[in-house]
């Protein structure tokens, strides 16, 4: 939402927002000179929003995780005015462009942030809609020349189906695991309309998606790649190397040797291998593709290190499924053997928690301690019987407890874990900084200690 709303502020056209809380990314677009309110009241809008007679020179863009008895949203649906989802918009933008969009249940946000970062790099003529905050940029919009030659890049989310509005170029397709089950009731029905999504390429466009997704392709034009498993395109000798990760690049006429890239990860390695080979086929070089990769800084809240010291570790991540969860920490265990690792988890949905439940408590057992807070609702109303301490009962982390976000500061301060883990999509990286300054006070004080 607030790519579009750059977007459309840099095309010279006024923009008024709500959010229910003010955060950063809020604070952020009012020093940009954005309206932005907080409370959900329509004597707040401002006045070309609460008549009629503009209806023809207001668009409303909203996003379905606006619930449906939102007064504002319902006072302005009444008036008449213009009113489509983001997906909608994104598609209207997009549509007459040549256009890279990227889907997943996991890592299209850091994918669809490398493609951009390679064409930018390279000198290409390219605006992107990103769904995080480029640490090379600062910012989720990059915006290039309107004309024949850009190329739009845009994170294609298949929540609501909202990705079926864009008719890319090239679609690529992370993974396929489960998730949104509250929209789509079951797997099969989530795996139908990623295939949906596939089958909707502009004539002579390509697919690029990730070797084993469960997923019909007959008779559309595909290439496989993979970091684990023989695919068109492969990421082979995968080591860790001062820091970064270091690896060759395999595929159909093309070898690129010892790519270097600065984001943890393997299954980043992975993300890294579908941007580079989206940007072969728009003709980036082997040469620029491996500067690209090697200057890429990586994403707001994708494992951001927050703290970085002799004595203790805070790393950031926006994981909320399962199998996220278990990326993470096993980024963490690869990158600090033998180090003792304190997650902090925030569920984030009643129905997210309810559905994978067990799968949480699976990857979050492979922490030496856990810290549960209580699920964040976002769009939805508690679910009876649903908590947080469902998966912490199930979870075998050998310290576990559940802690408030009042007290959560004060409880890491007082462990001796070397790395501390948040992990979380809803407000937990409001308390980020809450945690990193505790922790640097303990470091600190340990550090002066006789």
């Amino acid at each position: 939402m607030s790519a579009l709303a750059r977007y459309f502020k840099r095309n010279g056209v006024d923009v008024h927002g709500y959010d229910k809380t003010s955060t950063q990314l809020t604070q952020e677009l009012e020093h940009e000179g954005f309206s932005v309110s907080y409370q959900d009241d329509p004597a707040k809008l401002p006045s070309w929003l609460s008549s009629a007679q503009f209806a023809d020179e207001v668009l409303v863009v909203y996003t379905p995780a606006i619930p449906k008895d939102h007064i504002e949203f319902n006072h302005i649906k009444s008036i008449g005015f213009r009113i489509w989802k983001r997906s909608e918009v994104l598609g209207a933008i997009t549509h007459g462009a040549h256009t890279i969009a990227v889907a997943g249940t996991h890592g299209k946000t850091t994918t669809s942030t490398m493609v951009a970062h390679l064409l930018k790099h390279a000198s290409r003529n390219v605006t992107a809609f990103l769904g995080g905050i480029s640490s090379n940029y600062g910012t989720n919009l990059l915006v290039g020349r309107s004309d024949a030659s850009e190329i739009m890049v845009s994170e294609a989310d298949e929540y609501d189906r909202s990705f079926l509005k864009l008719n890319p170029n090239t679609s690529v397709i992370t993974s396929v695991d489960p998730d949104h089950l509250d929209i789509y009731g079951d797997r099969e029905s989530m795996v139908s309309c990623y295939a949906e999504f596939a089958s909707k390429l502009k004539p002579g466009g390509t697919l690029l998606i990730k070797e084993g997704s469960p997923m019909p392709l007959d008779g559309i034009e595909h290439k496989t790649y993979s970091a684990s498993s023989t695919a068109d395109y492969m990421a082979n000798g995968i080591r860790v190397h001062d820091g970064a990760y270091v690896f060759d690049i395999i595929g159909p006429n093309v070898s690129i040797t010892d790519v270097v890239l600065y984001c943890p990860g393997r299954h980043n390695v992975e993300n890294a291998l579908a941007a580079a080979v989206a940007c072969l086929l728009e003709g980036l070089t082997p040469d620029e593709i491996r500067e690209g990769l090697c200057t890429f800084k990586g994403v707001h809240r994708r494992f951001e290190y927050r703290l970085r010291s002799d004595h203790r570790i805070v790393i950031d991540d926006y994981a909320h499924h399962p199998t996220e969860l278990k990326a993470a920490i096993s980024t963490v265990r690869e990158l600090y053997p033998g180090k003792k690792i304190l997650g902090v988890f925030q569920p984030h949905l009643f129905s997210r928690t309810r559905d994978f439940a067990e799968g949480f408590a699976q990857s979050l057992s492979m922490l030496d301690e856990l810290l549960m807070l209580d699920i964040y609702p976002a769009r939805e109303l508690p679910i009876p019987g649903i908590t947080s301490d469902m998966i912490l009962e199930m979870s075998t982390a050998p310290l576990k407890r559940m802690v408030s976000k009042q007290e959560l500061s004060h409880v890491i301060s007082q462990s001796n874990s070397d790395v501390v883990l948040i992990l979380g999509a809803g407000d937990i990286d409001a308390l980020v900084s809450g945690v990193v300054d505790a922790v640097s006070k303990k470091s600190n004080s340990k550090t002066a200690t006789p």
